[in-house]
């Protein structure tokens, strides 16, 4: 055989073999799938994988009986900043319109899509958005009457809308249940054979597969009164008046709001984002989310190891003495970082850490999905990292106990540390308590 022949061979081997492995991706893949891009969310930003001493610093350690652990989170895209008043209120403005569609389809009917354009009737009508709610329409209002609080309960004889009816519903899997090895489908018996822990904490059998499927209704109105419920002996009715609702506080981040609420903001986020990406024949996204504790830590630490604050450095002070972030410094002192503020500032109003993330330290703690518990570190994984506990109404407080993060503009120095943990029970508001999103990125072989 000569080398021209070997040549010829092994150019027909590997003509043969492209062939076959088209064949094999035509078969797996439709003819017009385009190459997979994931463009960068809106005001998100992109954290590398990477690994990091988690846990407490080295004068923590002298002094309390505090553990670390060297872990690794996969890459996400987590918010520049926290929510603000402004994106949470396009929240509630939704679920307040929803909520008006809904009865106005009762009395005028072309606010619900019950065909398409052939005139075949929709399985399941939906709400039509592109009609314009005339809210000062009187036959509107009459159609929309429930939605008002009622005549006896209002002030100064002002009709308006009834937040308290502001409740947005959805579901969600418990993938951590349904993941358990008694829990697995009998495929001999065609059935499942495990309990799984319902809404009620009540261990019953797993009829099928909606038994991991749970439904959540929350009011997601923030608690405006938090101001003044934080605070004995203060005067605080303005910011309970204006804070969320006037647009002076619409660049502020958004407080009142429980960990459920900043759940349900999350799981509306996801459904517009895929609304959208479905509208232009786009794949779906990971889902919006709470950050696990491990990544947030990671987040702030902005790829610095054993620094206290997330501008990488061992004081709260800049060259020229200003303060680096919006907390109480020289323990009560609350105008020292701030000329303008007392309270919450704009976010963004300090320098970013190395990831271009703003307000990881002070400004407002931050909600995490992370379950606190003092011995987590010891049990926890060392591969993204995350310690959930889903709580039933009838658990003890400590059960109901998550992760806060980053300290607020009411602490001192020690509470805006990475490190440092604390927490709030998942049902109450507070003043000082917001959140920000994160969304698991595809891996890096992806993105161009």
């Amino acid at each position: 055989m000569n080398k021209t022949s070997i040549i010829y061979g092994s150019l027909a081997l590997l003509l043969l073999a492209s062939c076959k492995k088209n064949e094999k991706l035509n078969y797996l893949y439709p003819e017009d799938t385009k190459p997979f891009f994931e463009p960068a969310p809106f005001g998100m930003t992109y954290i590398e994988r990477g690994s990091y001493v988690m846990g407490a610093e080295d004068d923590e350690l002298q002094n309390f009986n505090t553990t670390t652990k060297r872990v690794s989170v996969e890459a996400f895209w987590m918010d520049d900043t926290e929510i603000t008043n402004n994106e949470y209120r396009q929240f509630v403005y939704w679920v307040r319109d929803s909520l008006a569609r809904t009865l106005l389809a009762e009395t005028f009917p072309e606010f619900m899509m019950t065909e398409d354009r052939r005139g075949n009737l929709f399985e399941n009508p939906y709400l039509n958005w592109h009609i314009p709610i005339e809210w000062r329409n009187p036959d509107f209002q009459i159609a929309l009457e429930e939605l008002y609080i009622p005549e006896e309960e209002r002030a100064y004889f002002t009709k308006s809308i009834d937040p308290r009816k502001f409740v947005y519903s959805y579901e969600w899997i418990d993938f951590q249940q349904a993941a358990k090895r008694k829990n697995r489908y009998n495929f001999d018996t065609q059935a499942y054979e495990g309990t799984v822990i319902n809404a009620d904490g009540d261990e019953v059998p797993i009829e099928n597969r909606a038994s991991f499927i749970f439904k959540e209704s929350v009011p997601i109105y923030p608690d405006t009164l938090c101001w003044i419920r934080d605070y004995t002996y203060a005067y605080n009715e303005p910011l309970t008046k204006k804070y969320f609702s006037h647009v002076g506080f619409d660049d502020y981040p958004v407080v009142g709001v429980s960990w459920h609420q900043a759940k349900a903001f999350c799981h509306w986020r996801t459904e517009q984002m895929n609304k959208y990406q479905t509208l232009m024949s786009a794949p779906e996204v990971h889902s919006y989310r709470l950050p696990t504790e491990a990544e947030w830590e990671y987040a702030a630490r902005g790829g610095h190891e054993r620094t206290l604050y997330s501008w990488g450095s061992y004081y709260t002070r800049n060259l020229p003495g200003c303060f680096k972030a919006n907390f109480k410094p020289r323990r009560g002192n609350y105008v020292a970082d701030s000329e303008s503020s007392t309270t919450t500032m704009q976010v963004g109003s300090f320098d970013p850490n190395d990831y271009r993330l703003y307000d990881m330290a002070g400004n407002v703690a931050e909600w995490t999905c992370s379950a606190f518990n003092e011995a987590a570190y010891e049990n926890i994984s060392d591969f993204n990292p995350s310690f959930e506990f889903n709580s039933s109404p009838g658990d003890a407080p400590v059960m109901k106990r998550k992760v806060i993060r980053g300290g607020s503009w009411k602490d001192v120095a020690y509470y805006i540390r990475n490190s440092t943990r604390s927490f709030e029970y998942e049902d109450t508001t507070k003043s000082y308590v917001g959140f920000r999103c994160v969304r698991t990125s595809f891996k890096d072989e992806f993105r161009q």
